[in-house]
């Protein structure tokens, strides 16, 4: 188990007053406009602290940065996120978890793990998109 330092804990609770995914450089530079002075390199090394021990989802946006929430599910689980505002929802995600047990064993494959993000447009920003677009 990893040391509760200050430096981490200004990260989860900077994290905890996220909404929705947010990117290392985002959450340093809040922590820097509150008065914070702690480094890029601890932001992101926290960051890989509270992802790998649950307290955090992590994912890759379309453009491959890694970007960061508090979790709000404890456990596997996937997540519809949208490209325009961020907006996110946890999903559950059966039929991935059957397909991708199957095909590893398929493969000759054990203790297969997998990532499943959806992006897209949320209800609102489609109809945003849709009213731009007329």
């Amino acid at each position: 188990m990893k040391r509760n330092t200050w430096q981490r804990e200004a990260v989860r609770e900077a994290l905890d007053g996220t909404e929705g995914f947010i990117s290392a450089q985002a959450l340093h530079s809040s922590l820097h406009a509150s008065g914070s002075p702690i480094g890029l390199a601890t932001v992101y090394r926290a960051l890989g602290d509270l992802a790998s021990s649950g307290e955090a989802d992590s994912l890759q946006s379309p453009e491959g940065e890694a970007l960061y929430r508090a979790c709000s599910t404890t456990g596997h689980h996937h997540h519809l996120i949208c490209r325009n505002c961020g907006r996110t929802v946890e999903i559950a995600a059966d039929e991935v978890e059957a397909w991708a047990q199957r095909t590893a064993a398929e493969h000759g494959f054990t203790q297969a793990a997998h990532v499943v993000d959806i992006f897209g447009l949320c209800a609102d920003c489609t109809v945003l998109f849709a009213a731009e677009n007329r």
